[in-house]
């Protein structure tokens, strides 16, 4: 895919939606960290229904730090793998307080050292709550990287180094926003909405639907 076609499909995304963000609710970078670690293999509907409870009552290290693993484990037993969720949580908290002052370190060698954040957590974290340009590739962009021929790659790590380099500049901060979004709702796994799509007469996938 030349460049030219790359700019057409990100420009056409920000004219959609110029300013897009997570669907994961949340009101401070301490509180993003949180519902992206307990993101992981679930939806950002069954963490914000979890979230919309836990936040009142703890959003703070110290706060969540004192429910301990049982009392935490209470507000996200809805969210699968919640055991060992809740572990990470109370872990990461600690590691919060003694080590960060109760913040959110905006690096990503230290959210990376963080129980329960890899690269992709690491890349929300800094993106959305810190504005840098970084791209957290989920199965979304991948399969959207992958299939428009925007960034091909076989590996996650592939295909987020060749969106940081093709992405043009200018759209860098939002574009993995669009891409989720684009992937969650019209290029989906198994019924990609082409007939509907935007960006249809630019994306190169040679199997297009007629929904």
């Amino acid at each position: 895919m030349n460049k030219e076609k790359r700019y057409e499909i990100f420009r056409r995304l920000r004219e959609d939606n110029p300013h897009p963000t997570t669907e994961l609710n949340f009101n401070s970078p301490f509180e993003l960290l949180i519902a992206v670690i307990l993101s992981a293999q679930a939806t950002d509907v069954g963490v914000n229904k979890a979230t919309d409870k836990l936040f009142p009552v703890a959003n703070t290290p110290e706060a969540i730090y004192a429910l301990g693993v049982d009392g935490l484990s209470e507000y996200i037993k809805t969210i699968g793998l919640f055991n060992s969720k809740a572990r990470n949580v109370i872990e990461t908290c600690r590691l919060l307080i003694e080590l960060h002052g109760s913040q959110v370190p905006d690096n990503r060698e230290a959210l990376e050292a963080l129980p329960g954040v890899g690269r992709k957590t690491a890349n929300v974290v800094l993106n959305t709550a810190f504005g840098h340009p970084v791209m957290a590739v989920d199965t979304h962009i991948f399969r959207v990287s992958n299939r428009t021929n925007i960034a091909p790659g076989k590996t996650v790590l592939e295909v987020e180094k060749k969106l940081m380099r093709h992405v043009p500049k200018e759209f860098l901060i939002d574009a993995h926003h669009w891409l989720i979004l684009h992937g969650r709702y019209v290029c989906r796994a198994r019924t990609p909405q082409c007939g509907s799509c935007r960006i249809e007469d630019l994306c190169e996938y040679k199997h297009k639907t007629s929904d």
